[in-house]
């Protein structure tokens, strides 16, 4: 189990437009000493599509270090491009975040063979969680209720993030 209480946590940002890790390590140990089981780091709170590969997974090794013996590090590796899902992926993968969030491609919107084929590659680059994360305002996009049975039948495709409110 990710957890009861998953916290999208907030990317903090230097004046001239760099990450601030120091402030994100403060903010990260503050939010799992004050009743969060896990971080979603990189979501769309953490403002995921604004930031290089590189700040990403400089995020999770900081989140990863600072609590990672103490909560669920989930990283948010879903983008419009699914080669670049899977690089990200597999990545934070080896870095060693215990889960993943990851939004279907936005901009394209595939059918839903697409959608099936998008999570199919990234759950091939690893044996953790995902989490399948379904916001239809954002992609402009909506995963029926058939397309997330057949995304369920991927064996580390385990959860549903619905941000739709028509379910």
């Amino acid at each position: 189990m990710l957890g009861e209480v998953l916290t999208a946590i907030v990317t903090p940002f230097r004046r001239d437009g760099s990450v601030d890790l120091d402030s994100f390590r403060r903010l990260a140990s503050h939010l799992v000493a004050n009743g969060s089981d896990g971080l979603v780091v990189t979501g769309t709170t953490g403002e995921s599509p604004t930031l290089s590969d590189d700040e990403r997974f400089e995020l999770y090794a900081a989140a990863l270090d600072e609590v990672g013996d103490r909560a669920t590090v989930v990283a948010g590796t879903g983008t419009y491009s699914t080669a670049h899902s899977v690089h990200l992926t597999g990545r934070a993968h080896e870095l060693g975040v215990d889960a993943f969030l990851v939004v279907t491609p936005y901009y394209n919107r595939p059918p839903p063979r697409g959608v099936v084929a998008h999570f199919e590659a990234i759950a091939g680059v690893t044996d953790k969680p995902i989490v399948v994360y379904n916001i239809p305002a954002r992609v402009v996009l909506n995963i029926e209720p058939e397309t997330i049975a057949e995304l369920a039948e991927i064996p580390n495709v385990q959860a549903v993030k619905q941000a739709n409110p028509d379910l």
